[in-house]
């Protein structure tokens, strides 16, 4: 635990930069560093705790966060103006810190909805809605037309259904219908379709689109059934009588939907999909930590946790390969990082693209660095598989998903893999949901949770602020993970948050 009066903060005894836990003026003596301070740095940025010369790497983590751009002085701010990415090689020394996980016997339960019949027969949900999908653009209207006649007086009489949502696209047709982005959207929407979060699932198309209802049925193995319906504006006639129709189909469903009841399950059967968004300098000290800290719980206790955003583990992505249970795990993981440097090369940007505006207001400078706080999501663990954009996640334990950075795709792709949760850590605020799963937030700092606390589950900040350290945080977060997947609602469902959110991602060229 950090003590409450320290200044900065070491990450370790090799780092070339300390972390400011407050603003710092000029003339301030850091008498741990034994540095006095020049000039302004705000909290959450890094201070040099010695001088560094143009062109040496800087460290963080003991970890290379990039290389000075101009000779830096001992207490300078350390930020865009004197330090830039550069290239360096990587020691992927793959699988050389695996280890066995000790596993918790017996295991922590949840209050769980076993679906007892239909394809997910013998899976777990955390929560109980009845959804609504669009093929196509074209369909989204009346989509959500029919989700909003099901206002909550008119679902009063069905307890037990956490609701109706519409998730709907802004894609679906000027595509190639034999390309990698058909490929990407069909496997989306099959995965939410076999989520074990929906009772039920009206599957909505226009008719004449490239993603034809019968192509995808067929590319995803569903069949319809009474809990799995389709049809399109087309043959139905028109939006009135479409939104008509697909109200009569929900209705059939609701009271099957609405037969069930929670029932002690271990915690094997929570798939938690990790997330960070609106990161800052404590992102990696705080919030992240300790939700890699929940995650070796939920590991040791059978669960799985699925880490993502490829560009934003960027040179960090040694960390991870180091943990792999096999070479050719490790491999995979390399792969999806070639995959994303030849994509953006393609596109004509690179993969420093990041950190954002927001990111680097909050005292981060280069990917590099945002990256090595991003992994630490995901705890300590060993690497266990990797899995591409919206593949089912079938394997227990610490695994990797390939997804953009942009969170709304990048747990769009979790969700369709099976995560019936989310948990997002935030240092500059965030307002978000993914149904059908909910969506724990954590802050990184205790100003944030003190403004935004009606959108944040739960502060990390004291962790910086040294009232707790890294592993009580991750034990209370494990903890609300389980009364979360037990029915207590998160702050973004509160509020309503979780169908504007569904954003599969979109490769390829529209034509």
């Amino acid at each position: 635990m950090l003590t409450q009066t320290a200044l900065t903060i070491r990450l370790h005894a090799a780092d070339d930069v300390v972390i400011a836990r407050q603003q710092l003026v000029g003339g301030t003596q850091l008498l741990d560093e034994k540095v006095t301070v020049s000039g302004l740095v705000p909290p959450g940025h890094k201070v040099a705790a010695h001088a560094i010369a143009k062109g040496s790497p800087v460290r963080r983590y003991n970890q290379i966060i990039g290389f000075a751009s101009r000779d830096i002085a001992p207490g300078e701010h350390v930020h865009l103006h004197n330090l830039a990415m550069g290239a360096f090689d990587r020691d992927y020394a793959f699988g050389v810190d695996a280890k066995p996980t000790p596993f918790v016997t017996p295991p922590a339960t949840f209050q769980g909805i076993v679906r007892r019949d239909g394809p997910n027969a013998g899976r777990v949900a955390t929560r109980n809605y009845i959804g609504i999908l669009s093929t196509v653009n074209c369909s989204a209207t009346v989509a959500r037309g029919i989700a909003d006649w099901f206002t909550p007086e008119r679902l009063a009489q069905y307890p037990n259904v956490d609701g109706v949502v519409a998730l709907t696209h802004g894609s679906g047709c000027g595509m190639d219908t034999h390309g990698e982005g058909m490929q990407l959207l069909r496997r989306t929407l099959g995965g939410y379709a076999k989520h074990p979060n929906f009772a039920g699932v009206l599957i909505v198309g226009l008719g004449c689109e490239a993603n034809q209802i019968s192509a995808l049925l067929g590319a995803e193995s569903l069949t319809e059934s009474p809990l799995l319906r389709t049809f399109s504006i087309q043959d139905t006639g028109g939006t009135a009588k479409t939104i008509h129709r697909g109200v009569g189909m929900i209705e059939e469903m609701l009271p099957h939907a609405n037969d069930v009841k929670r029932e002690p399950v271990p915690a094997s059967h929570i798939t938690v999909g990790l997330q960070c968004g609106g990161s800052d300098g404590y992102s990696g000290i705080t919030a992240n930590p300790a939700l890699g800290a929940a995650v070796d719980l939920l590991v040791r206790h059978g669960g799985t946790a699925i880490l993502s955003e490829t560009p934003e583990i960027y040179g960090a992505e040694h960390l991870l390969t180091r943990r792999a249970v096999s070479r050719d795990v490790g491999e995979k993981l390399v792969r999806r990082i070639q995959w994303w440097e030849d994509y953006t090369s393609r596109e004509k940007g690179e993969m420093n693209n990041n950190p954002s505006p927001g990111n680097k207001a909050g005292g981060l400078t280069t990917i590099l660095e945002k990256s090595l706080g991003a992994v630490a999501k995901g705890g300590t663990t060993n690497l266990v598989d990797v899995y591409e954009y919206a593949e089912p996640v079938t394997t227990k334990g610490f695994v990797y998903m390939d997804t953009p950075g942009y969170d709304p795709v990048s747990a769009t792709g979790q969700v369709a893999g099976g995560a019936n949760l989310i948990v997002f850590t935030t240092g500059r605020g965030s307002a978000y949901g993914c149904a059908p799963a909910p969506s724990l937030k954590l802050s990184t700092n205790t100003p944030l949770w003190v403004k935004q606390e009606e959108d944040i589950d739960l502060n990390a900040g004291t962790i910086v602020d040294g009232t707790a350290s890294v592993d009580e945080v991750g034990e209370a977060l494990f903890r609300l993970m389980l009364e979360t997947c037990s029915g207590t609602k998160t702050k973004s469902e509160v509020h309503g948050y979780g169908q504007s959110e569904f954003v599969p991602w979109y490769l390829g060229a529209v034509m």
